[in-house]
C-alpha cells in the first residue's frame, strides 16, 4: 500500500486514452510506376522529336538563312519540347520517371559518347539515319543531350525533395 494519500487505487485508475487514429496512407506504387513508364517511354520520343526537328531547321537555315520555311521542323521541335516538359512534370507523381529518363536517355549516352569517341559516333550515324544521326551526334558533341539528361534528373530530385519536405510541415 502506498503512503500517498492522493494515490488512486489500481482498479480505479482511468484507462489510457486510445491513440488517435492515423490517416490511411495511400500506396505510392501506382504513381511510381506511371512516372517510371512515362519517363522511360516518353523521354526518347521527346528527345527524338526535338533532335529531328532541330536538325531539319538547321539544314533549312543553312540553305536559306530562315527557319520559317520548314513548319514541320518547327512543329516537331515544339511538340518535343512540350513532351520533355511533361516528363519533367511527372516528378509531381514520383521523381523516379524524370530521373530514369534523364539517366537512360541523356546522361548515359552523353558519357558513352565522351568515353567512346568515333566508334560510337559512326554507329549513331548508321543507326539514326542521315538527319536523325547528324542531329543526334550534334547534340551529343555539343553536350545538349548530356545537359538535358541532367536537367531531367534534377527535375525528378526536386519533385522528390519537395514531396518529402511537405510531409514535415
Amino acid at each position: 500500500m502506498s503512503t500517498n494519500p492522493y494515490a488512486v487505487p489500481p482498479h480505479e485508475q482511468p484507462s489510457a486514452p486510445e491513440p488517435y487514429l492515423q490517416p490511411r496512407q495511400s500506396g505510392r506504387a501506382v504513381p511510381r510506376v506511371i512516372s517510371a513508364l512515362g519517363g522511360v517511354l516518353l523521354t526518347p520520343v521527346a528527345l527524338g522529336l526535338v533532335i529531328y526537328g532541330g536538325s531539319r531547321l538547321q539544314r533549312t537555315y543553312a540553305q536559306a538563312y530562315t527557319v520559317g520555311e520548314d513548319p514541320l521542323g518547327l512543329t516537331l521541335l515544339i511538340v518535343g519540347g512540350l513532351l520533355l516538359l511533361g516528363v519533367a512534370l511527372l516528378g509531381v507523381l514520383s521523381g523516379l520517371g524524370p530521373v530514369l529518363g534523364g539517366l537512360l536517355w541523356g546522361v548515359i549516352p552523353g558519357l558513352t559518347t565522351l568515353l567512346g569517341g568515333t566508334s560510337v559516333m559512326s554507329t549513331l550515324y548508321d543507326v539514326g539515319g542521315r538527319e536523325l544521326g547528324v542531329g543526334l551526334v550534334t547534340w551529343l558533341v555539343m553536350g545538349a543531350l548530356f545537359g538535358s539528361g541532367f536537367l531531367l534528373v534534377g527535375a525528378g530530385l526536386v519533385g522528390t525533395l519537395t514531396r518529402r519536405g511537405s510531409n514535415r510541415v
